[in-house]
């Protein structure tokens, strides 16, 4: 019996920024527990590399244009059937290196993480919510961030739309409520070893590894292994959630 937990066979699966690091990770992980999974990538080339490690589909585009959005959800669907499963994962912590205190910071640097943390998040949701509320079954899973939570100094932009993420989260788990077993949840990461640390000074990495209890960086396979149990069919009681998994940082 339980050889079958956990398993996510015929589920398709779409993880946004699914190229690289966590996304790639997480693509790994629910491949491998039987999903059909939709590699969802700026880069071209990490979607087609990813995909094909995992006889998935890559999906090339920008989660913040609509008519990028409607066209890769369209071929998804086409090619390996409806979206079970979405997680969002795509996101900045900054704009070219932009790690700056508040006071210092250009409206575009708002509005160029807004636009991918929080609007290409709502625009992927509203994609794959109508199947899977006449379906009455979906998971979808947000990643946020432990700054969503807590802030972190010279990351105003990032810690605000994480912390947005988190908010929305638990708004649409309630608007889901009575339309079957539709679940949302987020998690919130504290500083994994991924690519994304290249958008940061060292002097921030190092702030944010100092908070942590254990003294490291996490992996983006540890983030993986708990996805995996949000989007399965066992985690059906679970919704509008926030799971840390942040080394010992939070522990609320």
């Amino acid at each position: 019996m339980s050889d079958t937990f956990f398993r996510l066979d015929e589920k398709v699966a779409v993880v946004t920024g699914g190229g690289q690091g966590i996304g790639e990770a997480i693509c790994r992980r629910l491949a491998a527990a039987g999903a059909k999974v939709g590699v969802l990538d700026l880069s071209a080339e990490n979607a087609k590399r990813v995909a094909d490690a995992l006889h998935g589909q890559a999906l090339v585009g920008d989660i913040t244009k609509e008519a990028d959005i409607e066209r890769m959800f369209k071929e998804v669907e086409s090619g390996l059937g409806p979206v079970d499963i979405l997680v969002n994962n795509a996101g900045v912590a900054s704009r070219a290196k932009r790690d700056l205190p508040i006071w210092e910071l250009e409206r575009a640097d708002w509005e160029f993480v807004f636009n991918i943390n929080v609007i290409g998040l709502v625009l992927c949701c509203k994609a794959v919510l109508p199947g899977m509320i006449a379906r009455k079954y979906g998971r979808i899973v947000n990643v946020a961030s432990v700054a969503g939570k807590e802030g972190n100094p010279r990351m105003g932009p990032y810690s605000a739309s994480k912390a947005a993420v988190i908010a929305l989260t638990k708004s649409l788990a309630k608007e889901l409520s009575g339309t079957g077993n539709v679940t949302v949840n987020s998690i919130s990461p504290a500083v994994i070893q991924t690519p994304i640390l290249d958008q940061l000074d060292q002097k921030t990495i190092d702030y944010m590894i100092s908070k942590i209890p254990m003294g490291r960086t996490g992996k983006p396979e540890e983030v993986a292994a708990l996805i995996h149990y949000l989007v399965s069919a066992e985690a059906s009681f679970t919704t509008g959630q926030c799971y840390d998994i942040t080394g010992g940082r939070s522990v609320y």
